[in-house]
């Protein structure tokens, strides 16, 4: 009987000793758990005032852009005197022909219009002196009337003349390529010492120097967008500020798009040609937002991370929009007041453990 209590008893401590050798053991374990699971932080999604806006790449183009030539053909080019990206006031000459020949035919047509008024002169002199003969009937009737049609024919070759002076001084006036408004030429296709050809392009004009940006839209934003609303141009460090001149009547039937027109009024750095992105204000309401480091990118798709429980996450396919100072709105897929990851989401995926930590602001003293 002793034996076997004394046998009961080394059986008890030795369970007792295994109790205590496993507690250790499994408190070991979950330490290990928590130390593998991953920090994280979160944040709140709030409702917050927002600028709306939509933001869309485009080229910076001439207002108007005015193909210069002249109406004469096979004509040399003598001077020049513009250069690309000079400024122009209205009526300078731009280029001049040689004009050699066409002085020669307004001399000509000069020296035909003196003849033929010498020769109107002389017809009225004589229809004169007729006139006051036939009224004391030294002459006959028939012979006034002859003098008569010679004054008239007379008449007629003066003005045909002067029709010709005309027009060989304007033929001379072509010669010369005058700038038809104020503005920046653009573009020079012609070199002193060329022959030229009518309606030939040889210079372009930016009518007023006037730039405006143009950009692409889909209908969805088309709808939003207004005359009169100010657009911001991001162009290497500078910011410039235009507003929008045109809206798209339509859309086309093919790429289901429409166009914008923004006035650049100071352009500043912007040249024709430059694609540049830019903000079209379209006005303020409020947006769902959280911390845009909340938003991971997987298969072409949005997502953020909320909290499954107290140890484990799962992940949320979101719809996102615009963003601003660090936020980015969510537009489908959470509500307000939930709780994003918003520190360490990048390294997550769905389901793992973590360990929520305090915000980098929130442990700051």
């Amino acid at each position: 009987m002793p034996s076997t209590i004394r046998w009961f008893a080394l059986i008890a401590v030795c369970a007792g000793l295994l109790g205590c050798a496993e507690k250790p053991d499994a408190a070991a374990a979950d330490a290990g758990a928590d130390a593998s699971a991953l920090a994280v932080s979160l944040s709140q999604a709030r409702l917050q005032p927002v600028q709306r806006s939509v933001s869309v790449s485009g080229p910076v183009s001439a207002y108007e852009e005015m193909l210069l030539g002249v109406e004469l053909s096979g004509q040399r080019v003598t001077a020049l005197h513009v250069d690309v990206g000079q400024s122009v006031r209205r009526g300078q000459v731009l280029l001049e022909l040689d004009r050699r020949t066409l002085d020669s035919e307004l001399a000509q047509a000069q020296a035909s219009l003196k003849q033929a008024q010498a020769s109107l002169t002389l017809a009225q002199v004589n229809y004169d002196r007729g006139a006051k003969l036939a009224a004391t009937q030294l002459i006959s009737a028939s012979s006034l009337d002859e003098l008569r049609a010679t004054r008239v024919q007379a008449e007629a070759q003066v003005a045909t003349a002067r029709a010709s002076r005309d027009a060989a001084g304007l033929r001379r006036d072509f010669a010369e390529l005058r700038a038809p408004a104020d503005g920046v030429v653009s573009k020079r296709l012609v070199q002193p010492g060329q022959v030229v050809s009518a309606g030939a392009e040889l210079l372009r004009l930016i009518r007023d120097g006037r730039l405006e940006w143009r950009a692409e839209l889909s209908e969805a934003q088309l709808a939003d967008v207004g005359v009169g609303d100010p657009v911001e141009l991001a162009y290497g460090a500078r910011s410039v500020a235009g507003r929008i001149r045109a809206v798209s009547p339509g859309v086309d039937a093919q790429t289901r798009t429409g166009t914008v027109y923004a006035d650049l009024p100071q352009p500043g750095p912007l040249k024709p040609g430059v694609f540049v992105e830019g903000r079209i204000v379209t006005g303020d309401g409020q947006a769902l937002m959280v911390p845009t480091a909340a938003v991971v990118q997987r298969d072409g798709h949005s997502y953020v991370f909320t909290m499954k429980d107290a140890h484990s996450v799962q992940r949320r396919r979101v719809g996102t929009g615009q963003t601003a100072r660090g936020d980015i709105e969510i537009v489908d897929g959470l509500k307000p007041g939930e709780r994003v990851v918003s520190g360490g989401a990048g390294f997550l995926g769905d389901g793992d453990r973590v360990r929520v930590v305090p915000a980098a602001a929130e442990r700051a003293p």
